[in-house]
């Protein structure tokens, strides 16, 4: 369950993490099964692609590092929600009439608190930032990060970012909300389906064993 746990936070510090224009694309399936955009872009000749500082200006303008900070005060709220649900899921799965003691429940979040603090700190900023300005190098010219620092730049784009932690605070929790509730029934369901093609088998009864003395003898 921990580990559950875990993976969650990292998914929902990467996701909140990325900015809008990047989030925004659409998607679709491929059949391989793997994520890729619907519309491909052009790819950029090297001697046009952006370059690193005109990059660092744009995630500067576009204040890709605060709000980064900023979720990263956001996500331990959201994530305490998971780890009572994990504290409940835990003791439910205990076997008939055992029940956690304070003392180890106390134990047990203290521990999910040490790893989920350790997850917020397995992709630092900094080498997040590294990361997508190779991406972006890959994907925007020159004149395209002008024209985007452009923007961020101007009164709307500026609104934009003012508005996204907002958005984003409370746009999270629905998510976090709808999935968990939705997950769990759709998890039932599934595990009712499984049942009905292959129903767990009962034990045999087992032979009572016959008492000292009363062996009968068979006579010939």
């Amino acid at each position: 369950m921990k580990a559950k746990v875990i993976v969650g936070v990292v998914a929902i510090v990467a996701a909140s993490m990325m900015p809008v224009g990047v989030c925004a694309q659409a998607f679709s399936v491929s059949p391989n099964g793997t994520m890729q955009q619907e519309k491909q872009t052009a790819a950029i000749a090297p001697e046009n692609q952006a370059t690193t500082e005109q990059l660092a200006k744009l995630f500067d303008v576009m204040r890709i590092k605060q709000q980064m900070q900023s979720m990263r005060m956001m996500v331990p709220g959201m994530v305490q929600q998971q780890i009572q649900s994990a504290m409940k899921q835990t003791e439910a799965d205990l076997p008939a009439g055992s029940k956690l003691t304070p003392e180890k429940r106390e134990k047990m979040q203290a521990i999910m608190n040490k790893y989920v603090g350790k997850a917020m700190d397995l992709y630092p900023t900094d080498e997040m930032l590294t990361d997508m300005t190779a991406i972006y190098q890959k994907h925007l010219s020159k004149d395209d990060v002008e024209g985007l620092i452009a923007f961020y730049s101007s009164p709307a784009g500026q609104h934009l970012l003012d508005a996204q932690p907002v958005i984003a605070q409370e746009y999270m929790p629905m998510v976090m909300g709808k999935v968990a509730q939705r997950s769990q029934a759709m998890t039932k369901e599934m595990m009712k389906e499984m049942a009905e093609v292959a129903p767990a088998s009962k034990p045999a009864a087992a032979k009572p064993t016959p008492k000292a003395g009363t062996t009968k003898t068979v006579s010939k």
